[in-house]
């Protein structure tokens, strides 16, 4: 089997290196990849969102299976085009990742189909509209860029001066771009966050094993929020009753009400959950794998991950197939200095090689490319330091060791990543 990877983050590096494990795939080439894809994979330097451009480099290498990591070739059609030439691909269609591409076709949509999720106080599409409707939200209150906003696009406000300065950096000084024409306006929801990643052929699907993402940059939940700083995966995350709460009133109503809006949705559907005291809530849905969870995910993995998707994208997924091995992984994301403000790229990076060679770890790469003999940071997130243990403490302590042989100008992590778990060490009901 030959594959085709598309994206060139650390959730794709985390999807190559689990691919390339499998007996099947012979070969693996990724659009655009980075400097530690290139170590799995055979990077092409094409635009990820440049559906034409990934349409002709296919037609020439004729991959068997293509898989696609980041939202923006879904969003631009890329699903859509391989079926037209019934090519394999594990991705859902243009229409149905507006479930990510929208938030408010999304929020649209859990009403339409009776799927709890916060209340709505209104969509706009100019800032007097949401201005004026301040006067009539509980505070704080939670603002949403409607289109894809690379993780920036949505805002806790604690006060009307700080949802109108949301509302002029969005809407009138277009700081987001196209993203930002309209936005909406919802409560607040209290609780634990959980991200429920479900795989589906468009008939039947297989939940992923369970994680919690961390998207504040600084310890504590603290500072702006970030694309991910870091997650891990537990069983403990979700005990049985939780589960079949979580499928019984969002996972099977979401597919029912794609099958009944006639939209056929096939790949990876990451739901992102609120644990609130009134039971589970959606917070959003995602048309891929998030990021960082699929690292802690992967390394959890006990399953040929490329026979799975190939069986996906044929329409005969068998979630028997799926094997976790039992003990929880962690995955720490080191960012360069100022992230997710302004920050420098270039800085040289030295200790990967003494980070993976600590036991049962993972150097995966998000931000890197190869500059000569030297890998150099390219990005917000840099790199994701990622590893299973028998235990939650073991994990991290493989991880956190690892962690600190790593440097570059400005690095940055956060050194309470799965710490509430430790603490609490209960799941929820």
């Amino acid at each position: 089997m030959k594959v085709l990877l598309i994206g060139g983050g650390g959730r794709e590096h985390a999807l190559a290196w689990k691919l390339k494990q499998s007996p099947r795939v012979t070969k693996i080439w990724c659009v655009p990849g980075n400097a530690g894809i290139a170590a799995e994979a055979e990077c092409v330097n094409v635009d990820s969102g440049d559906v034409a451009a990934i349409v002709a480099l296919a037609e020439k290498i004729k991959p068997d299976l293509t898989v696609v990591g980041p939202e923006l070739p879904l969003v631009n059609g890329i699903a859509d085009a391989f079926a037209a030439r019934n090519w394999a691909i594990v991705g859902p269609t243009r229409e149905a990742a507006k479930l990510e591409g929208s938030k408010i076709f999304s929020k649209e949509f859990l009403q339409r189909h009776n799927i709890p999720t916060a209340k709505m106080y209104g969509e706009y599409d100019s800032a007097d509209k949401a201005n004026a409707a301040l006067k009539n939200v509980k505070w704080p209150v939670v603002m949403k860029a409607d289109g894809l906003c690379a993780g920036k696009g949505v805002f806790l406000a604690p006060d009307e001066k700080a949802a109108k300065n949301f509302i002029s950096s969005v809407m009138e000084k277009q700081e987001l771009g196209e993203g930002g024409a309209r936005i909406l306006l919802e409560e607040t929801l209290e609780g634990e966050e959980l991200s429920f990643i479900i795989l589906t052929d468009g008939e039947r699907y297989a939940a992923l094993a369970p994680t919690r993402d961390h998207k504040r940059v600084f310890e504590r939940n603290e500072g702006p929020n970030t694309g991910g700083m870091g997650a891990y995966s537990s069983d403990e995350l979700l005990s049985t009753g939780l589960r079949e709460k979580i499928v019984r009133q969002i996972v099977t109503p979401t597919l029912r009400g794609l099958a009944a809006d006639k939209i056929r949705y096939q790949g990876f559907l990451y739901i992102g959950v609120m644990l609130t005291a009134s039971g589970p809530k959606v917070l959003e849905f995602n048309c891929r794998l998030g990021d960082p969870e699929t690292q802690a995910i992967v390394a959890r993995m006990d399953f040929d991950l490329a026979e799975v998707l190939a069986d996906l994208a044929a329409g005969r997924l068998d979630a028997s197939k799926l094997k976790w091995k039992s003990g929880p992984s962690v995955c720490v994301v080191l960012t360069s200095g100022g992230y997710p403000g302004k920050f420098e790229t270039g800085k040289e990076i030295t200790g990967l090689r003494e980070a993976d060679e600590v036991r049962g770890v993972k150097v995966l790469h998000a931000g890197t490319k190869r500059d000569g003999d030297k890998i150099v940071t390219s990005g917000g997130r840099v790199l994701g330091v990622t590893a299973a243990g028998a235990t939650l403490d073991e994990a991290l302590s493989r991880v956190y060791e690892a962690a600190q042989k790593i440097h570059f100008a400005g690095a940055h992590y956060r050194k309470d990543i799965g710490a509430h778990a430790r603490v609490s060490g209960a799941s929820n009901d």
